[in-house]
């Protein structure tokens, strides 16, 4: 009993993951469409070369020399036309597919990068890259062509069938013995096959996962001598994956097996068959023919449907997979024309940013991170919040910005004149942000500068170079503000990466500035002169620092400690 409750729990879950692949199937309907018709001619042609090869045999034993030529050339005909449709029918899958991989990737990256921060950090940046890349070719390549294939494939048995039945029945039922086998074990076969493909997409994900961070933290493991000890975690790890794939293919082959050895039973009894008939002279040789090909395409288009079973279920699980990642609830921007009118009124006079009764907890946490926070920070304020590492300092930064959300208590904007909007995904666009990791990327360090104002000038660039005072390094560099930057910044100090970072954040021009520890890596002499031109050039922002360095303490007229009981007290 529970094994059938499983079963129905797993085909409906399999139903409901092909009803969402269905959207995009949809959407290429009238080239799906063309394809299935190419794909029926084309077996049309194949059927229709076993019958005309019937009577071009028929035509030999009688040594009727016009029927030869006729039916010889329409035979030829119909080969290379057959040829010509598969051709044309695998191109029109390539182009669908490779259509169908882009706008499902650019669908699933858009909604990783616009989910909320707390369902993304979920995941591994290692898995959500398998299911982007690998579950997304699974999908669109499998997804498109498979119900095509299934409709033709299911065409060219009927057909095959009907020939069969035409000429000889007991010939047709012969040729379905395999039938009852395939029914009986089908549940099996999709129990088993979604077991093997879930797991295998999981230690896949598993294995890019551990590259991918083991690659980017390559100057750490080099640093303390650990490069053998990943080389070999690595190994194990491939030895997991492959071990798992042998019992996969193990299987596979195995149920491959049992499938051909149906299927040879199935073809030489049809042989068999077809000799006895031969011998009593009931049918021709030309008939015998026919159904040695015949028996062969029945079997062949059987077992190809068959197989269908284990293909639907690999493109039903990728689907449920990035089903998984779509289901993520999207940030929003509901609070924008209210932001934006907050924005422009408070553009001279600055905006307040205000805690009411604010407490957070992390869903995986058994005590508030914060609790009960009530303060508020006015135009021209330097705010610093202090207190041992891991006890909510950047917690606060990230509930400002809006990638976390109170748990208790009210979170806002507001003007002198008391407007205000609460802080959500909407009010971001008051903030500059220099987080503790930096967040450089690939490119130039123009590149990086500009991507929080595109249409920033090299005068702009080089104003806020100045102001974080890297002026003197770029002068320095060959190609100056145009000279790249390796991945993660490796060809820079970390010094001058954490100035860069600086930079990008004064370019956005915001007026709420908040700095993670941005000044950890920089000398004191140049922590005092980056502090001294923000506060020259930014005099009415509000510039929140989070910091373990009483060397910026002297710049804020306000610090808060952050206790380990998630209170906060001003100092």
């Amino acid at each position: 009993m529970k094994q059938k409750e499983g079963f129905g729990i797993l085909f409906k879950k399999m139903v409901s993951e092909w009803k969402w692949l269905f959207r995009y199937i949809k959407k290429y309907r009238l080239i799906t469409l063309l394809y299935v018709v190419i794909g029926m001619l084309s077996v049309a042609m194949s059927l229709g070369i076993s019958v005309v090869s019937k009577i071009v045999i028929d035509a030999v034993v009688a040594k009727e020399n016009d029927v030869l030529l006729n039916f010889g050339i329409l035979v030829i005909l119909l080969a290379v036309f057959q040829h010509v449709f598969q051709a044309a029918s695998s191109w029109l899958i390539s182009v669908v597919s490779s259509k169908a991989n882009n706008e499902i990737r650019s669908e699933i990256y858009s909604h990783i990068v616009s989910a909320g921060w707390k369902d993304v950090s979920r995941y591994h940046t290692g898995e959500l890259l398998n299911r982007l890349e690998s579950d997304v070719s699974s999908v669109s390549g499998g997804a498109i062509s498979f119900i095509p294939g299934l409709i033709i494939k299911l065409c060219q048995f009927i057909g095959a069938l009907a020939i069969v039945l035409y000429y000889d029945p007991a010939m047709a039922l012969l040729a379905l013995m395999s039938a009852p086998f395939m029914f009986i074990s089908s549940k099996f076969i999709v129990r088993a096959m979604r077991k093997y493909n879930e797991k295998s997409r999981e230690l896949n994900g598993k294995v890019l996962s551990y590259t991918q961070e083991s690659v980017q933290n390559i100057q750490l493991i080099k640093a303390f001598d650990l490069t053998k000890d990943y080389i070999n975690n690595f190994a194990k790890l491939l030895e997991e994956f492959r071990t798992f794939r042998l019992g996969y293919d193990k299987f596979s082959i195995l149920m491959t097996l049992c499938l051909s050895l149906i299927g040879v039973a199935v073809s030489y009894s049809c042989y068999g068959l077809g000799i006895f008939r031969l011998w009593q002279g009931a049918i021709t040789f030309g008939t015998m023919t026919m159904f040695l090909q015949l028996s062969g395409v029945l079997t062949s288009s059987f077992s190809a449907l068959a197989s269908m079973i284990p293909s639907a279920v690999s493109i039903a699980t990728a689907a449920g997979r990035i089903i998984e990642v779509t289901s993520f609830a999207k940030e929003n921007d509901e609070d924008k024309e209210k932001a934006l009118e907050i924005l422009k009124k408070s553009k001279k006079d600055g905006v307040y940013i205000s805690f009411d009764k604010v407490s957070f907890r992390y869903d995986d946490a058994e005590n508030d991170v914060l609790k009960n926070i009530s303060f508020e920070i006015a135009p021209g304020d330097t705010i610093a919040f202090i207190g041992p590492s891991g006890e909510g300092k950047t917690t606060l930064l990230k509930l400002i910005l809006g990638i976390v959300k109170p748990t208790d208590g009210q979170l806002f904007i507001s003007t002198s004149d008391g407007d205000k909007v609460d802080i959500s995904d909407s009010t971001r666009r008051f903030c500059s942000y220099v987080p503790q990791d930096m967040g450089i990327f690939s490119g130039t360090i123009a590149d990086n500068l500009r991507l929080v104002k595109n249409e920033a000038t090299d005068e702009e660039l080089m104003k806020v170079i100045e102001t974080a005072d890297l002026g003197g390094m770029i002068k320095n560099l060959p190609h100056g503000i145009n000279t790249d930057v390796s991945e993660s910044g490796n060809n820079f100090s970390q010094g001058q990466l954490q100035r860069i970072a600086i930079a990008r954040a004064l370019l956005r021009d915001s007026q709420i500035i908040l700095m993670d520890e941005a000044t950890s890596s920089l000398d004191v002499e140049t922590e005092t002169r980056v502090l001294n031109n923000i506060m020259v050039n930014s005099p009415e922002k509000i510039c929140i620092i989070t910091t373990h360095r009483e060397s910026m303490l002297k710049y804020c007229n306000r610090i808060y400690k952050v206790n380990s009981n998630g209170e906060m007290t001003e100092c």
